[in-house]
This record gives C-alpha cells, structure tokens and sequence, in this order.
C-alpha cells in the first residue's frame, strides 16, 4: 500500500473530555485532516499518533489517531436515523425475532402512516422485509404479529451500549485499544 492510499484511509478516534468515546454508535471518528487542524487549534489534546509524518513547508507533524475534547460535551438526544433504529433493535426484527444484516433489514411504522402513523421513535421498529410485507398497512393485530417490545426514543447512553456490545474489537486501530476498552478484563 502506497504512503499516499494509506493515509487518505486514516481516521482519528475522538473522546470526550472523559476520555470516553462522544459515541459508540456510530463509534466518533474524524478524517484526520480535522482532527490535525483541531489540535493546531488547540481544541482538542492528541494521545496517540500513527507511526506517518505528514510535512508542510517549514514543520512535520505526526498524524494523530486518538485525540480527547478539552471541553466536555454532553449529547442530550440522538440522531433519528435508520442505523440508530436498528442498533436501538440490536439488528433484530422486532416481529420475528431474527437476527439481519443491515442490507437485509427495513423499518415498520408500528400504526401504519396511511391510518396517521408517524414516523417517529415511538412508531417506528427494524423489520425484515418478509414480516414488513406481511403487515403492509395493516395494525401489528390485524396482521397476527406481536412485538418483541414496545418502540421507545433511546438514550445516548442506551445507544452506546447496544454499539458497544456490536462493536468489532479486531477491526479498530491498535492505538485506539486502551481508550474503548479500558475496563476490559486484563489477559495473563
């Protein structure tokens, strides 16, 4: 892999000012370029580098992979997005119970939006596509199905800990290790 492909491949873990990631689902990275530029602001501390020197005219600098807030940041909500439903459902149909790729799942309003449905935290669940058209505009009893729970607006931190849980250790960066996974279990 060439310097310049590796590089532009490069993201930078960010955590807040505790030293926790800003979030886990989707895990809070920044293209390294801006993370560069907040540390030259003095916006944020950087912990770790990449073992690349980037170089403009006169300095070089090391390419941060981990950097912390220097202020706090409290998230109050979260985003209302398809991905934030299904890690909210942990990718699991809330009428059938199985398990999906995210390719392979859709979304059901709870009351359909042809009888006033909305689509909201309340009234919106991840569906497979089989149990999405077997609802299709009918009420979850009309169509003989039962929810697995209710639908409810997650908490950043609910949130978190589903992203957390689905997270794959071995594909992150072996820098950011010791930030996402401080309180796991030491091996002899």
């Amino acid at each position: 892999m060439t310097h310049l492909s590796r590089l532009s491949e490069m993201k930078t873990l960010v955590l807040n000012a505790d030293m926790q990631p800003l979030s886990w689902g989707p895990l809070s990275v920044w293209p390294w370029q801006d993370a560069l530029v907040a540390v030259l602001q003095d916006r944020v501390q950087q912990l770790c580098a990449y073992d690349v020197e980037i170089h403009s005219a006169s300095r070089s600098f090391r390419v941060p992979s981990v950097v912390a807030l220097k202020r706090f940041h409290l998230r109050r909500k979260v985003s209302f997005t398809r991905y934030n439903v299904f890690l909210r459902d942990s990718f699991r149909c809330q009428y059938c119970g199985k398990h999906f790729e995210a390719r392979e799942l859709t979304f059901d309003h709870v009351i359909p939006r042809c009888r006033g449905g909305r689509s909201t935290w309340d009234n919106i669940v991840t569906c497979c596509t089989a149990d999405n058209l077997r609802k299709a505009a009918r009420s979850v009893r009309e169509a003989g199905l039962t929810l697995l729970r209710p639908p409810l607006e997650p908490s950043p931190h609910l949130l978190d800990m589903a992203a957390r849980r689905l997270s794959h250790r071995d594909s992150l960066h072996e820098t950011w290790q010791d930030y996402l996974y401080w309180d796991a279990s030491l091996e002899p």
